[in-house]
């Protein structure tokens, strides 16, 4: 008789259980997309459509939010309507059926730039300040470096409201207030102190003998540090720089205190758009869709290294 081999291993998950996780995560997925298409579906319906009560499903999509969203509109009479020329747009034709006609571009656009260069601009010095902060710390025998870590990380367990009034009088002081200069410096101070915990725990993985050979061969310290370690330290890079995008990107608090005109971001602009009788919602849903392309994009493009750098080290031969 053969005999049946039911012996198990103890990590591996069995079918069922599996399944059962595979399950948890698709609807937990389609639960937490929901808001996401609802605001997309927001953002192609007409003003009436959008609040109306039952909320509609079914309705004729159209471009009206965007163009609320990119152009400014003043109400004419029917009769100087007629009296223009054919419309030249999509938009212009949408404008003309609510008796309005196109007064000139709005702000989101430069709005929305100011929230690229920003938030990419910090992101970049955060890592690269992070980074050597990592790496000395990681490295060298620093004096009381558990206390500065501790420091270090401290600044981010502060509330943004406990230091609101005490930056926005020294940013009076200093002239950057409603500035692209004044957001970046104050992004980066936040954001380099995860920057530095988390690049920490990446360099400390990579064995130190990597760049002892390299300076018995004849390279500096600078120089094995960056063509040995920054290569290792590749996949901590990318998901040290997804998480403070994220901050940066998202941040309203101080871009609301400090920003007010050339320096605004969008997530204080968004919510102040303003239609014809009250919140223009398709305009708003708009303006938040095409706010999240470009964080979703950068994080699809890095995903692979995200999910590199969450379980680094987690295994350990």
């Amino acid at each position: 008789m053969s005999s049946v081999n039911s012996a198990h291993s103890v990590v591996e998950p069995s079918l069922t259980t599996k399944r059962i996780a595979g399950a948890i995560v698709i609807l937990y997925a389609l639960i937490t997309m929901v808001p996401l298409a609802w605001i997309f579906l927001t953002s192609i319906k007409s003003p009436p459509d959008s609040i109306s009560y039952p909320p509609k499903i079914l309705f004729s999509p159209t471009l009206e939010g965007y163009c609320n969203l990119f152009t400014t509109r003043t109400r004419q009479t029917p009769d100087y309507i007629a009296a223009l020329p054919a419309p030249t747009s999509t938009c212009d034709e949408v404008t003309r059926k609510r008796n309005m006609v196109i007064a000139g571009p709005s702000n989101f656009l430069p709005r929305f730039i100011n929230s690229l260069v920003i938030a990419f601009g910090s992101t970049f010095l955060a890592v690269f300040l992070g980074t050597l902060a990592a790496y000395g710390f990681s490295r060298f025998k620093v004096p009381l470096a558990d206390d500065l870590l501790f420091f270090i990380l401290s600044t981010r367990m502060m509330p943004p409201i406990a230091v609101a009034i005490p930056i926005f009088l020294m940013y009076r002081e200093l002239g950057l207030s409603d500035t692209a200069l004044g957001m970046i410096l104050l992004y980066t101070a936040v954001n380099v102190s995860l920057a530095v915990w988390l690049l920490k725990g990446f360099i400390d993985e990579i064995p130190r003998e990597y760049e002892e050979a390299a300076m018995i061969d004849g390279y500096t310290r600078l120089q094995a540090f960056w063509k040995v370690v920054l290569p290792q330290a590749t996949t901590g890079i990318a998901a040290t720089a997804i998480f403070c995008l994220i901050f940066a990107w998202n941040e309203y608090a101080f871009a609301a205190l400090l920003t007010s005109g050339s320096a605004q971001t969008a997530p204080p602009f968004i919510p102040t758009i303003i239609g014809e009788g009250g919140q223009d919602w398709p305009a708003v849903a708009a303006g938040t869709t095409i706010f999240l392309v470009p964080i979703l994009v950068f994080t699809i493009l890095l995903r692979k290294q995200l999910l590199r750098g969450i379980t680094f080290g987690a295994v350990r031969k």
